[in-house]
C-alpha cells in the first residue's frame, strides 16, 4: 500500500510536469534531449524543514513562569537575569528575610502547619523528601516528620524556625528555574499578589513556527535533526504543538500567514549549552517507508485523462508510458514512491540537465 500523498506536495509536482496523451508506446524523435534514471528500491523519507530558535522550556505554550510574591515589605535582594535557582534555595529577600523557591504546580494560597492536608502539603513533602528528609513524598498530610524536616530547612536557609510554612515564606514553581526577567525593583515595595520575576526551566529546547501547509504533517513524537550554528548536528523529537495559531505582523504592518508554534525536545541538551537564543536549522521526519519503488520526481508526467505516468525505456530504443500511482515524496532525495508496471532497475526518462 502506498503512503498517502499530501495534496499540496502533489500540486507542486503537477505544476512542473508535462501533460501527455494516453498512447502507450512513445518513441521520441532524435531532437528530444533526454536522460535516463533507474527505478530504485529502498527507504524514502518525507521531511519538513524550518528555521528554529534555541530557547529555555517553561510553560506548554512557551511562556515563562511568573513568580507571585506574597510577602509585604521592601525588596532587599533580587536575582539577576540568567541566575539559576534550585528547589529549596533562596529566590529573593523581603525586609532581608529569605523567600524560598519550592517546586510544585499548586501556588501558595495558605499557611501550612502540622495537621493540614492537601495537594499543597503533598508538594511540600516532596520538596522535603528531595532534600533527604524521611518524609513520604506522596503523602498529603503534614506529619511530625514533616515538621522536623521543615525546621531543618528553615534553620539552614536563615528563616525563623517555626516548623510551619507561612504563605510568604516561599514561592512554588513547577521546577528549578533560570531567571528570565526581574519585575520587582530593588528597594521598591513588595506587595502580596504582585509578580516579582519571570523564570524558565534551565532545559533548552527548540521553538519553531509551522506554516498552515505543514501543520497536518507534523505530530508529537516525530524525530528531528537540528543543525547548530557550528554546523554540527544534534537530535531530538517534537515534544508538543501549540493549540492557538497566530499571524505575525508583515513588513507593511499587515498580518502575515498564520502559524502555529511547535517545541522540540533535545535528546542531549548538554550538547547545546551556551547557545540559548541561537538560530538553528530543523529537519523533521514526518513519514518514512521501507522497500519502496521510487523514481526521480522529474520523471513524473501528467496524463491527459488524469493521473500520472513515467516513460520507461524497454528493449532496444522502444519507450512506453506506464501509468503509476504516487506515494511518499522524499523531500530530501527528490524522489517519489510509485506503484505500477515497473521493476527495480528499470530505466525511466528524465529531462536532460
Amino acid at each position: 500500500m502506498l503512503v498517502a500523498l499530501p495534496v499540496l506536495v502533489a500540486a507542486g509536482v503537477i505544476a512542473v510536469v508535462v501533460s501527455t496523451s494516453d498512447a502507450k508506446p512513445a518513441t521520441p524523435t532524435a531532437q528530444q534531449p533526454v536522460s535516463f534514471a533507474k527505478v530504485e528500491k529502498g527507504t524514502l523519507t518525507s521531511m519538513v524543514s524550518e528555521v528554529g530558535t534555541l530557547t529555555h522550556r517553561a510553560r506548554s505554550d512557551g511562556s515563562p513562569y511568573t513568580a507571585i510574591n506574597q510577602a509585604r515589605g521592601t525588596y532587599t535582594e533580587l536575582p539577576d537575569v540568567g541566575d539559576k535557582v534550585s528547589c529549596g534555595d533562596e529566590l529573593y529577600r523581603v525586609d532581608d528575610q529569605p523567600v524560598l523557591l519550592l517546586c510544585g504546580t499548586v501556588p501558595a494560597y495558605r499557611d501550612l502547619r502540622a495537621g493540614d492536608a492537601g495537594n499543597d502539603v503533598r508538594q511540600l513533602n516532596a520538596n522535603l523528601h528531595a532534600r533527604g528528609a524521611d518524609v513520604d513524598p506522596d503523602g498529603d498530610a503534614f506529619t511530625w516528620k514533616a515538621v522536623k524536616a521543615l525546621e531543618k530547612l528553615q534553620h539552614d536557609k536563615g528563616l525563623a524556625v517555626t516548623g510551619s510554612l507561612a504563605i510568604d515564606d516561599a514561592v512554588f514553581l513547577p521546577d528549578a528555574v533560570r531567571i528570565a526577567k526581574v519585575i520587582g525593583q530593588l528597594g521598591g515595595p513588595a506587595q502580596p499578589g504582585a509578580p516579582v520575576l519571570d523564570a524558565t526551566s534551565d532545559t533548552l529546547e527548540v521553538h519553531i513556527e509551522l506554516e498552515a501547509s505543514q501543520q497536518g504533517a507534523v505530530k508529537a513524537g516525530d524525530r528531528v535533526q537540528i543543525t547548530l550554528p557550528s554546523n554540527t548536528s544534534v537530535t531530538g523529537k517534537v515534544d508538543r504543538l501549540g493549540a492557538v495559531a497566530h499571524a505575525p505582523a508583515g513588513p507593511n504592518g499587515n498580518a502575515g500567514p498564520a502559524t502555529i508554534p511547535a517545541y522540540i525536545s533535545l535528546d542531549d541538551p548538554a550538547k547545546v549549552r551556551g547557545l540559548d537564543e541561537a538560530p538553528v536549522q530543523v529537519e523533521i521526519t514526518t513519514q518514512d517507508v521501507d522497500n519502496a519503488l521510487s523514481v526521480p520526481v522529474t520523471a513524473i508526467v501528467g496524463r491527459s485523462g488524469g493521473g500520472y505516468a513515467v516513460e520507461v525505456a524497454r528493449d532496444g530504443e522502444r519507450r512506453e508510458l506506464v501509468a503509476v500511482e504516487l506515494g511518499l515524496f522524499d523531500t530530501a532525495g527528490g524522489r517519489v514512491q510509485v506503484d505500477g508496471d515497473l521493476r527495480e532497475g528499470d530505466h525511466v526518462v528524465v529531462p536532460s540537465s
